[in-house]
């Protein structure tokens, strides 16, 4: 008698185009999917994330039948339910008899180490759902200096022949970014992302979430979020008719009352495959072809999945497991209580962290420039911040969230995906947002009582790592305007900044 196969198909691999369904025998082997606590509390991950992956999987897992396979499903809250991805893989070996497990390689490397050690025979295939292979990026990599996302990003759009005229940019210009910084204008109305109604499989998930995993950070009520492949379609088609055309402008603008702006909330979709990446771009080039959107929309949109996105993988599996313990500017401060309760008088970090909490949601600026800016400059532990933007973000999968966090925005790992800190004052987050006009701080004050806590914390950060930064070509104009301050205000402005972080690591309110 032949003995079946076990295929593993994981929350983040949900389409009937993944590689190891591609490798079974749907006559006989037999594919396994798993909720378990274990993936939900390595992190103490956000009940909408966890509500959205669970439903996810489940209509999934019909997806699959109804296509013929057989697949044995492990919900959280069966009793027999090991609650470890290990654990119900042994379970159901030994159910079926199976000596092989069949697995499209995860996308974490704590995934990959743990079925590596599994006591079974595991075949783990490469994921080509991506456009640039593991090998094609190493390939790219090899002989460079610097990785720098720009030129892996043309040579993205040279292979997809995306927004290309033969061999160069439609356009005449690879990269369109300095259209697309825009301040939020005094009024905006921006679309309303698509809402979606509850089937009875995500209203009992939502159910279960809700009584399982109340303690996490996060609100799981109300859920607007698709999840199947027909309902991730709907609202990308609905972003491209109705955002798309202002994405670009106002991609890094940051407004009061308005979450979502003209953010296409498809992240993710693409990071659990209810959408294809090169189909998603696609369907987006062509609303530039047919005059839906302008081309510096476009062309910013693209390169986000493309470019940025395939970067960012490349990085996570070129660096290796130990990337995630990197700490080049060796800080060390406690992450903040205000970044679980949203408590701070600061308006923009208050409002990030406040909407997280209701969506599960920010968007790249209010990551890059608010909450990862301040962790930044308020020295806090790298790995205390990669954890949180882990746990809290709907989208967050450590392949995606861990250079994005620790290389981009805590500048961790010494310079390998970006080529200077991503630090300001608070006159960026004033210049990009509405949020300082109702702040509790002043943010053109420097050292009063009410001076606005990033600027103080700017300077500070910049002489702390003087030696670091100080021959930087693209940071020397910053010390040179503070070595024009006069030696008083300097004094003043470190004083201050001793003072902020005093308070921070004593939980005072900032």
């Amino acid at each position: 008698m032949v003995k079946p196969n076990l295929i593993l198909v994981l929350g983040d691999q949900l389409t009937l185009d993944l590689a190891a369904i591609r490798q079974a025998d749907k006559s006989k082997d037999v594919i396994i999917m798993a909720e378990a606590d274990a993936e939900a509390e390595y992190v103490n991950h956000h009940p909408k994330k966890i509500a959205f992956i669970f439903s996810a999987m489940r209509h999934f897992a019909n997806t699959l039948r109804a296509s013929g396979w057989k697949v044995l499903y492990s919900k959280v809250d069966d009793p027999q339910n090991s609650q470890n991805i290990l654990g119900e893989i042994l379970r159901y070996a030994d159910q079926v008899g199976a000596n092989e497990l069949i697995v499209t390689k995860p996308g974490e490397w704590r995934l990959i180490e743990l079925l590596n050690d599994a006591p079974l025979e595991v075949k783990m295939i490469e994921d080509d759902r991506f456009i640039a292979s593991q090998v094609e990026f190493e390939n790219w990599a090899h002989d460079k200096k610097t990785l720098r996302m720009e030129f892996f990003y043309r040579e993205m759009r040279r292979k997809t022949g995306l927004l290309m005229d033969g061999d160069k940019p439609i356009g005449d210009k690879w990269n369109f970014d300095q259209e697309n910084r825009k301040s939020p204008p005094k009024k905006i109305i921006s679309p309303a992302p698509t809402e979606f109604n509850n089937d009875k499989i995500t209203e009992d998930v939502l159910a279960l979430v809700n009584a399982r995993y109340n303690s996490h950070f996060g609100d799981v009520y109300p859920f607007n979020y698709a999840v199947t492949p027909d309902e991730a379609n709907l609202a990308l088609d609905k972003f491209i008719k109705n955002s798309l055309p202002l994405f670009g402008d106002y991609q890094d603008a940051m407004m009061l009352g308005e979450p979502f702006l003209y953010h296409a909330l498809i992240s993710l979709y693409l990071n659990t495959g209810l959408l294809d990446p090169l189909e998603t771009c696609r369907k987006v080039e062509r609303a530039f072809i047919t005059g839906i959107a302008p081309l510096n929309a476009v062309e910013g949109f693209i390169r986000q999945i493309i470019g940025w996105r395939e970067y960012i993988r490349g990085i996570y599996f070129l660096k290796g497991p130990d990337y995630i313990n990197q700490n080049y500017l060796n800080a060390k401060g406690k992450l903040p209580s205000f970044y679980w309760s949203g408590d701070t008088k600061m308006q923009c970090v208050s409002q990030a962290v406040l909407q997280t909490k209701q969506y599960s949601y920010a968007h790249h600026i209010q990551r890059l420039m608010v909450t990862g800016n301040f962790a930044l400059l308020a020295d806090i532990d790298p790995k205390e911040v990669h954890r949180w933007y882990l746990s809290v973000y709907i989208d967050a999968f450590e392949w995606v969230e861990a250079p994005n966090t620790l290389g981009m925005s805590q500048f961790s790992d010494g310079g390998v995906v970006a080529s200077k800190p991503y630090i300001s004052s608070g006159a960026y987050i004033n210049r990009m947002s509405n949020y300082c006009k109702s702040c509790h701080y002043d943010v053109k004050d420097k050292l009063g009582d009410r001076a606005c806590p990033f600027n103080a914390l700017y300077w500070d950060f910049l002489i702390r790592h003087k030696e670091k930064f100080s021959s930087n070509p693209r940071m020397g104009q910053m010390y040179r305007n503070w070595e024009r301050q006069d030696a008083n205000l300097k004094s003043a402005t470190l004083a201050k900044a001793k003072k902020i972080l005093s308070d921070i690591s004593k939980n005072r309110m900032i």
